[in-house]
């Protein structure tokens, strides 16, 4: 059961850092660093839990949130993210504790990899063009709060509850098949 929350932990940080790449890195140094009984991290992720980390990462926190509020600037600061986000979810990924001592660390690093790209690639690709072009660009700001917020509510939530993650994210994942069926079935019908 360990391992499995472990895993649920794993995947709810990485999702997490597809929508902003610092906050869940910040989120587990803070909790290992004031809550080591909590969350313990193996070396090399034990510098996470750093002070000059933690402050390194709520300097580059403030600067994402900003960036990512300011019209155009945007649009570059999700490209440079393409590259950050994921290699973020990876970080976030190998660094749960329980997840590195039971899983080889190279999957551990792709497949945070892969859940932190793929949450990005659909914020960057499809989120966020269709929000810029049916509210002019009004939206974005209301989305990107609220991507803000949920990232750090699932990143608190996968470090202390993970089932609940778990459960989420499952259920998100129905949701998005289904809803991908009920599409296909539409353009073919058509």
């Amino acid at each position: 059961m360990e391992l499995l929350l472990g895993i649920f932990s794993a995947f709810g940080l990485s999702a997490s850092a597809g929508l902003n790449a610092y906050i869940p890195l910040l989120v587990v140094g803070s909790v290992a660093h004031y809550f080591p009984n909590l969350l313990t991290l193996n070396s090399p992720w034990d510098l996470l839990a750093n002070p000059w980390i933690l402050i390194l990462l709520g300097v580059l926190v403030i600067i994402e949130m900003l960036a990512d509020k300011v019209p155009a600037v945007n649009h570059i600061n999700d490209v440079v993210q393409t590259v950050v986000r994921p290699a973020a979810g990876a970080v976030a990924f190998a660094a749960s504790a329980k997840v590195v001592t039971d899983i080889n660390p190279v999957l551990a690093l792709a497949c945070g990899l892969l859940v932190a790209g793929s949450v990005h690639a659909v914020k960057a690709a499809a989120v966020r063009p269709a929000v810029t072009a049916t509210t002019g660009g009004a939206g974005n700001v209301p989305v990107s709060i609220a991507e803000d917020i949920i990232s750090t509510i699932v990143s608190v939530l996968s470090i202390i509850i993970p089932i609940v993650v778990g459960i989420l994210l499952v259920l998100f994942v129905a949701f998005l098949l289904s809803w991908w069926w009920k599409r296909t079935d539409k353009t073919q019908s058509a």
